[in-house]
């Protein structure tokens, strides 16, 4: 695995291993790599990246330190621009917006890469934390985590994403309120029952591993089958069944005549792993 040249970022890091799977990893452990405006910009960007480089194929991302994030830096605060005071209330809520958009276009950043992405999560999971794990593909934890939704602590609704994903990651409404409204912890074994992750592990070497292991199965996979699974799920999700299909159809239609069906009839037929052009 390497450190690439094209990734570099001040609250992020990044290693690309051999076939197209880039390891992203929250890098602010000291300060419990909590949301401050640097780590909301590394998340959109390194994004961003990611989706427009057809080398990467799949992603893992983990967190640095003792524990995944302790949620919004409060004492640095997540936004560099601030509100001023002398203008009327409309346009300070204005401004306002702007900067909330901003923080929403950062978390959703994994949910609108291209490339799937698989969050590993270890020990506190907490507020934006949340939000992140909601817009990844696939969940992973080791056993001492914990997820936490902690705005209603602190006098605010979740307003990055958690309240519109989560009903629909779980699918239990009950659930889902009572994590709102109570902010209490879930623990692995709940968040395993519930559907929020789908693997615990003993340690978080062990859930990076496998993370990297899922990734790279994925990876081997064909790009063009792969970017469209994951965009036609998102797609289907939001609108109806037969919505979903109407699109699929159009999108497929446009996919039927790509290089990689015959290449994975003949891999399939000759019992070898084919190898697939990057987008």
């Amino acid at each position: 695995m390497t450190v690439s040249a094209n990734y570099q970022y001040e609250a992020v890091k990044v290693q690309i291993h051999p076939g197209g799977v880039a390891h992203v990893e929250l890098n602010r452990p000291k300060s419990l790599n909590a949301f401050n405006y640097s780590l909301i910009r590394d998340i959109l960007q390194c994004f961003t990246d990611i989706s427009n480089d057809g080398a990467i194929r799949a992603v893992v991302l983990s967190a640095a330190g003792r524990m995944f994030t302790a949620g919004l830096d409060l004492i640095e605060g997540p936004f560099k621009t601030k509100v001023p005071d002398d203008v009327d209330v409309a346009r300070q809520a204005y401004t306002r917006r702007s900067l909330l958009q901003w923080f929403q276009s950062s978390i959703s950043s994994l949910e609108e890469c291209s490339k799937p992405v698989i969050i590993a999560m270890h020990n506190a999971v907490i507020g934006a934390g949340v939000d992140l794990a909601a817009s990844a593909d696939i969940r992973y934890g080791t056993k001492d985590s914990y997820y936490c939704v902690k705005e209603v602590d602190v006098g605010l609704a979740a307003d990055v994403g958690t309240l519109q994903r989560l009903p629909k990651v779980i699918g239990n409404t009950s659930l889902v309120r009572e994590l709102c409204l109570t902010s209490r912890n879930m623990h692995a074994d709940e968040a395993l029952q519930s559907g929020f992750i789908t693997k615990v592990f003993d340690t978080k070497e062990q859930m990076i591993e496998s993370a990297l292991k899922l990734a790279h199965t994925i990876a081997s996979k064909s790009p063009v089958a792969v970017v469209g699974t994951k965009h036609l799920l998102n797609y289907s999700r939001d609108h109806g069944v037969k919505a979903g299909l109407q699109y699929t159809a159009i999108w497929n239609g446009a996919m039927l005549d790509t290089e990689d069906i015959p290449k994975s009839v003949q891999a399939f037929l000759a019992k070898k792993p084919a190898t697939y052009s990057n987008l």
